[in-house]
């Protein structure tokens, strides 16, 4: 008999997360939770408020707060859009809160202790019946410490900036390689260094490295470790 498990992704950015989870959550018939757009979304709603995400952190923090209290992001299962679609008070931004201006807008508003505190029910309630795949940065850490299945996912600064700046320029974004390196360094330096709940490697999460690979290649070897662990009985009480 098959096990719903909470499985968990984190990783720095651009590693191929967001990809990955949709996958494995579409392969086991799983809801996908993607976290990062909860933050994204709150950098988004905070720059349409004329805020200054560096400087007035404890007015982004009440309005994640009332965000979360209002119940006013949501996100909605839709094969369409990939997965799911985020909602913030009604306004479907699936596609406003994936510029590099918010990326790097979320990577600031999460290192805010009343950021996180009010994402944080919201994430454990999406996820505490099982059946379910999460990604972020502090999701096997933090939010779901004792998650049945984690992973580290990671993949060189190089490596990912050069998909990032692939995406842009598909987009018809005339950004640089080097200025996309760099953004990358920067964020990885801001995960790692924050004093809330830094980007790391929980210890019983399996690392995995896609430097080199094709996707479909980490989404295989992935994909037989969560199916090896949903057919295996839980521990007894």
């Amino acid at each position: 008999m098959r096990r719903a498990l909470i499985v968990t992704i984190d990783g720095p950015a651009g590693a191929g997360k967001s990809s990955i989870a949709r996958a494995l959550a579409t392969h086991m018939n799983y809801v996908l939770v993607d976290t990062g757009a909860l933050y994204r979304t709150v950098a988004l709603a905070a720059m349409r408020g004329c805020l200054n995400l560096v400087e007035q952190s404890e007015q982004v923090s009440t309005l994640a707060s009332e965000l979360a209290t209002q119940r006013a992001i949501q996100l909605v299962p839709d094969a369409a859009a990939g997965g799911v679609r985020v909602e913030l008070r009604g306004e479907d931004v699936s596609l406003a809160i994936r510029t590099p201006e918010i990326a790097l807008g979320a990577s600031v508003v999460s290192a805010y202790p009343g950021v996180r505190d009010a994402l944080l029910s919201l994430q454990r309630q999406a996820g505490e019946h099982g059946g379910v795949v999460l990604e972020g940065r502090d999701i096997g850490t933090v939010v779901f410490p004792h998650a049945d299945v984690k992973f580290f996912l990671t993949a060189s600064a190089e490596e990912r900036a050069r998909r990032r700046h692939d995406e842009l320029v598909a987009t018809g974004s005339d950004a640089s390689y080097a200025d996309t390196l760099r953004d990358v360094q920067e964020r990885d330096d801001r995960d790692i260094r924050r004093t809330v709940a830094p980007l790391r490697q929980a210890i019983d999460a399996r690392l995995i490295d896609s430097t080199g690979r094709t996707l479909q290649e980490v989404i295989a070897q992935m994909m037989s470790i969560v199916e090896a662990r949903a057919t295996v009985p839980p521990p007894a009480c």
